[in-house]
């Protein structure tokens, strides 16, 4: 994770953002520090990123490498505004004791959990307003797994994980949002997760498919209310926060939040 020290919008380049809208940044980072906080409080641990003045959305970490098998695919940024991210992210992971031949720097666009959703068998990749399709295929090759290519349609799902989000990766559950995808997207995810939970039109213009899970625990944004009981009926315990100042930039939970699924050195985390 990244503390929104220097967040703010002064540019668009998602549906979410207005630089005309102020941001409240004490708010933001209270918000963000009772995120973090819950993370620690259901065991997990939390590394944290250095936030730099430059990179207003440091905070959405998510974005700045995919870690699968210990293997760490890094991100290259579809606009100018946020390139610099990636050097960051990669950086963090050679100071705490990735191996080198663990972590590539990408040679096309992708970014990173933004578009790349992992379940036990396979990643699912979005494409359509970020991610180049040709970053499909070298995260199959990084990787060793398949790769299952998704079109976004609608501008205000612009990455995959406001789109769809993996339940339990254990499991291959997950809930999307078929109107965010293209018809033969839809149709995939129909074939792969017959059995998927399927989010209303209001519960994602909420952002409420950018959660994150661990198995059990699922944080999501508080104003999802439509998903909180499905998910319970599944077994599962939904956690509302509210992150409606960071939303202003386009993000919530998962933005925030890019995990780190092992290889894990000795006392290294499984979330950031």
């Amino acid at each position: 994770m990244c503390p929104p020290a220097h967040f703010s919008v002064t540019y668009s380049i998602n549906p979410w953002m207005d630089p005309t809208k102020p941001v409240d940044l004490p708010l933001a980072l209270a918000q963000w520090e009772d995120l973090r906080d819950r993370y620690r409080s259901l065991g997990h641990t939390v590394e944290l990123l250095t936030p730099d003045p430059a990179l207003p959305d440091m905070v959405f970490a998510a974005n700045g490498a995919t870690v699968v098998g210990g293997r760490v695919l890094g991100a290259k940024f579809a606009h100018a505004e946020r390139s610099d991210e990636a050097a960051a992210h990669l950086s963090w992971f050679r100071r705490n004791g990735w191996p080198d031949d663990a972590v590539r720097l990408p040679e096309h666009v992708n970014e990173g959990e933004g578009d790349f959703a992992v379940t036990a068998s396979w990643i699912l990749a979005g494409r359509g307003f970020r991610s180049s399709p040709l970053a499909h295929g070298e995260a199959q090759e990084f990787f060793g797994r398949p790769v299952i290519g998704l079109e976004l349609v609608d501008p205000r799902y612009y990455h995959l994980d406001t789109a769809l989000c993996v339940l339990d990766d254990a499991r291959d559950e997950v809930m999307y949002y078929p109107a965010a995808f293209s018809p033969g997207s839809r149709a995939v995810l129909a074939r792969l997760f017959p059995d998927a939970l399927i989010a209303t039109e209001e519960d994602a213009a909420a952002l409420g498919l950018n959660a994150v899970s661990d198995g059990l625990h699922v944080l999501l944004p508080q104003a999802a209310v439509g998903l909180f009981e499905p998910l319970r009926q599944r077994g599962f315990e939904p956690l509302g926060m509210d992150l409606g100042e960071l939303l202003k930039g386009g993000g919530s939970v998962k933005c925030c939040t890019q995990e780190l699924r092992p290889w894990i050195p000795s006392g290294r985390p499984d979330r950031a």
